[in-house]
């Protein structure tokens, strides 16, 4: 039985998601060299009540100077995340004398350059070369390395401590989370925050958003286990904020013990996760067979369309579009390509199933009569700026939180 990353009680996994390739792991179409894979399985350990991989590849594999994600290729993410900046400047450094912001995971500067516009002294955090360069050429203050105690020790003696440590989808890409905590331990003031956003547990279950599950999210957080967590370090959760990104994500506000008042948010989340079972072995079980389900209905839909002549195209290689792609092994018989307007993953082939990737110039020169959206946290967003395809004729597959045709 596979141990705990927190506790380290024994656990069983509840889902079994069969051999995965890097999420991330776009290939040339030509690369014929042995692609990597992993057992991709998922438990729930109900001392902590984490739930996580079983595996993860090493993090030199998912995190390199080709890491092919950058935050900034979304105006909606783009807001998002300066309104998390201004909440913090506002509530947390607002009347301080020179304060500091710190930020784990920074990619290309998204967040943190609101910080940097607003004359507050920073210093980003981010282990990919390639993405940290661009924050670096627009002038942010950013580290290629990745975040632990003993980079916490190099900071706060060049720097001093933190008044403000964020981070945005990344906590949960990190296996060696102890490490990490001691770090925000020894680089946050007293009275300061570490603030984060990863996608929410409970969002995943109820919504059947298994795609939410790859490489990189080695953990899929409540308020429950973060609580749990931290507290194993002398720090405490002071707050939640469910926000309406990625499919559903929750910001955990964390601070000393007793340095910071507890928000009533926290014990009305834990309460509200009590009832929805989050705590509960028994849940994981009906999460498994929800995911089953969901992938039968996928396939059954595309084989019948397949069946019937129609052309169906993949929109966003994402992350989490391998998630799908591998575990209902979907190909390029089943969809023709995936449109994709990152330039890095154009002309390349999608992990493990080889989907050819195209620019978007692909998809709207020549629409297809069906759209498969991978790229379903963006919905709103993409559906209003795709309103010709719609006009046209074109229908989307979603399949959260269901299979359906829109």
């Amino acid at each position: 039985m596979p141990k705990c990353r927190v506790c380290e009680s024994s656990y069983e996994p509840f889902v079994d998601f069969g051999p995965q390739p890097i999420a991330n792991g776009f290939r040339s179409p030509g690369d014929k060299s042995e692609e990597y894979f992993f057992p991709m399985r998922v438990g729930f350990c109900s001392e902590c009540m984490m739930v996580q991989l079983v595996d993860q590849p090493d993090r030199e594999k998912m995190f390199h100077e080709n890491y092919a994600f950058f935050s900034s290729t979304s105006k909606f993410m783009a807001i998002h995340f300066q309104a998390f900046a201004q909440t913090m400047m506002d509530n947390h450094m607002k009347g301080k004398k020179d304060p500091f912001y710190v930020e784990v995971g920074s990619n290309d500067g998204i967040m943190i350059r609101n910080y940097k516009a607003a004359g507050i002294r920073h210093l980003g955090v981010e282990p990919s070369a390639n993405v940290a360069q661009v924050a670096k050429d627009a002038g942010i203050n950013t580290v290629s390395e990745f975040f632990d105690e003993t980079l916490a020790q190099k900071i706060v003696k060049e720097y001093g401590q933190a008044d403000v440590i964020a981070s945005a989808n990344v906590m949960c890409h990190i296996p060696y989370l102890h490490s990490v905590a001691k770090g925000i331990k020894i680089l946050l003031k007293n009275g300061g925050v570490f603030a984060f956003e990863d996608p929410y547990l409970a969002d995943i279950v109820e919504k059947t958003s298994y795609d939410q599950i790859y490489d990189e999210h080695v953990f899929f957080f409540s308020a429950h286990s973060v609580g749990r967590l931290f507290a194993m370090h002398g720090l405490e959760l002071v707050r939640v904020d469910a926000q309406d990104v990625h499919g559903g994500s929750m910001r955990y506000t964390i601070a000393h013990a007793g340095s910071v008042p507890k928000h009533a948010s926290v014990e009305a989340q834990l309460k509200k996760e009590k009832d929805l079972g989050i705590p509960s072995a028994a849940t994981y079980e009906k999460v498994r067979k929800n995911v089953e389900r969901s992938r039968a209905e996928l396939v059954a839909l595309l084989k019948k369309l397949k069946a019937e002549g129609k052309r169906v195209v993949g929109y966003g290689a994402t992350s989490k579009s391998a998630t799908v792609a591998n575990y209902c092994g979907i190909g390029p018989d089943l969809v023709e390509f995936i449109s994709d307007t990152t330039p890095i993953k154009q002309g390349k082939v999608t992990p493990g199933m080889r989907i050819p990737v195209k620019p978007y110039d692909a998809f709207a020169q020549s629409y297809p009569d069906y759209a498969l959206l991978f790229a379903w946290n963006h919905a709103k967003e993409i559906m209003a700026k795709e309103s010709g395809f719609m006009k046209a004729g074109g229908k989307w597959i979603v399949y959260v939180p269901e299979v359906r045709v829109i």
